[in-house]
């Protein structure tokens, strides 16, 4: 039986993904608390999209989705502890996404996402969800290439909006598109070719995202 699926370097397993641990020495377990983290990210960003219809932008939100992310990227970080805290931090996020939503005025019943939703109270139950929630919960083939093409492309967009940070730059706008691409990743009403184009508006984004960082 599998225990975790990741493609997303040149290093995969069989060049088709590692399934028992990664090349790069990537734990199960590990893994699959990363395709949680982006999970719940995608969750949390169900939020903070409405959120801005109401010029409502939540700077430590956008900077833990930045670096969650990151720290998704291969070989930057195989820290299960690191990765557990950060579930966590991610539950907080979410409910205070929720809450200031809510408080505004905006709608939260026609959030459906389970990312949205969803709460693991024991590591047990965590670590079942972890194994339920990656790569593969997307069985249309195509769809599943263009979601990942995208999310890897919104991860290094992260790495270099993370660079930008850390130097005392920062841009509403680059996160206000991370997180709706976040979105896009989760809506099955999407055609390929619809997915297809936010994942173009990936590439173009991120693009231009590198080549600032570049020159500051």
């Amino acid at each position: 039986m599998d225990k975790m699926f990741c493609f997303q370097c040149q290093e995969a397993a069989k060049n088709e993904g590692c399934t028992v641990k990664g090349v790069c020495g990537k734990t199960a377990d590990v893994a699959n608390l990363q395709d949680l983290l982006l999970f719940l990210c995608k969750g949390i960003s169900h939020y903070t999209v409405p959120l801005r219809k109401y010029g409502i932008e939540i700077p430590q939100i956008n900077k833990f989705i930045t670096d969650s992310l990151f720290m998704t990227i291969t070989n930057a970080n195989f820290d299960k502890n690191r990765f557990t805290t950060r579930l966590l931090m991610a539950f907080e996020m979410r409910n205070a996404a929720r809450e200031r939503l809510t408080n505004t005025g905006g709608n939260i019943d026609g959030i459906t996402f389970d990312g949205a939703l969803w709460v693991g109270e024991t590591e047990a139950e965590i670590s079942k969800k972890a194994f339920e929630v990656g790569v593969l919960t997307t069985k249309n083939e195509d769809v599943r290439s263009l979601r990942e093409l995208t999310i890897y492309g919104l991860k290094g967009m992260a790495a270099y909006a993370e660079h930008a940070f850390n130097l005392g730059y920062t841009e509403n706008e680059i996160f206000a598109f991370m997180q709706r691409a976040l979105v896009a990743t989760t809506d099955d009403t999407l055609s390929v070719s619809r997915t297809s184009a936010v994942n173009s508006s990936t590439e173009r984004v991120s693009s231009v995202v590198a080549t600032s960082a570049r020159c500051i």
